[in-house]
């Protein structure tokens, strides 16, 4: 996922402007000093959330040095980086820092955990991310060896059950759909059955989500596509979990997507340490 500066600030500033609110009330008390200060981990994982910390040096009196990258494994007293400018500004951005920290390296040490029981097929994440918090969670996801689902409704056309029931059938849906969206833009359609599969296969469609089937209906969505439409991609979703994730991997799907990659993951735990006071 490309992330570009200016949006990490953008997004940087509106963080700071919910914690900060009118002003840091401890600001004029603390000393106008240079100090140093370390952020430890107090777990284990891959951290995540570094290629936004860092561009706190835009907005504050702060320099890092970093001893991670996004993506790599730490352990529990690991330093993760160290933090360098006037106490002022550093005090009044470290719960930022933090909450960023402790929340990117939940989610991709959980997507690691994920991406690390299979090796056969792509783990894919989705749309269920916090509001406002898509780009940032999804980044976390992808430093956590997950790939990533689209990103929003204007990326790939997904047409769910919900979708489906305002037309009168699938064709007509996808005949429709290839008359109005980019030429480069691919269809998936959401199903539930074999029967519905067949359909959007016949119907156009480039994706076909098998969507809370059975292991033997998707065995069997998978034989059809194979004999019939080999350039069709099949993705398995619904309720699925680090505990049955093994189950899908010799499936024949292309793809599984599981939106417990972002929504169970919990926040890692990290501190930070003032020192040359």
């Amino acid at each position: 996922m490309n992330l570009m500066k200016f949006q990490i600030i953008d997004f940087l500033k509106e963080v700071l402007k919910e914690d900060i609110g009118r002003g840091d009330l401890a600001r004029d008390l603390i000393p106008n000093k240079i100090v140093n200060a370390k952020v430890i981990a107090k777990s284990e994982g891959v951290v995540a959330g570094i290629e936004y910390i860092k561009h706190f040096s835009y907005l504050a009196d702060v320099k890092f040095d970093f001893n991670f990258e996004d993506g790599d494994f730490y352990k529990n007293g690991d330093v993760i980086f160290i933090i360098s400018g006037n106490a002022k500004d550093i005090l009044s951005i470290e719960r930022s820092i933090l909450n960023i920290l402790q929340h990117a390296s939940g989610i991709a040490s959980n997507a690691y955990e994920f991406s690390k029981r299979v090796k056969k097929l792509k783990i894919l994440d989705t749309r269920k991310t916090r509001p406002l918090l898509r780009v940032f969670e999804k980044y976390a996801a992808k430093c956590g060896g997950v790939t990533n689902h689209r990103l929003g409704l204007d990326d790939c056309l997904m047409l769910k059950d919900t979708h489906l029931a305002t037309f009168k059938s699938v064709k007509e849906a996808i005949k429709i759909a290839r008359n109005s969206i980019p030429f480069t833009t691919k269809i998936e359609i959401e199903c539930e059955t074999l029967d519905q599969a067949k359909e959007a296969m016949e119907a156009g469609a480039d994706i076909v989500m098998c969507d809370n089937m059975s292991f033997e209906e998707i065995k069997k969505v998978v034989e059809y596509r194979n004999k019939n439409y080999p350039s069709v991609l099949l993705e398995a979703s619904g309720n699925i979990t680090l505990q049955n994730l093994k189950e899908y991997e010799n499936l024949g799907v292309d793809a599984i997507s599981s939106g417990a990659i972002i929504h169970q993951a919990t926040f890692k735990d990290f501190s930070m340490k003032i020192a040359n006071v």
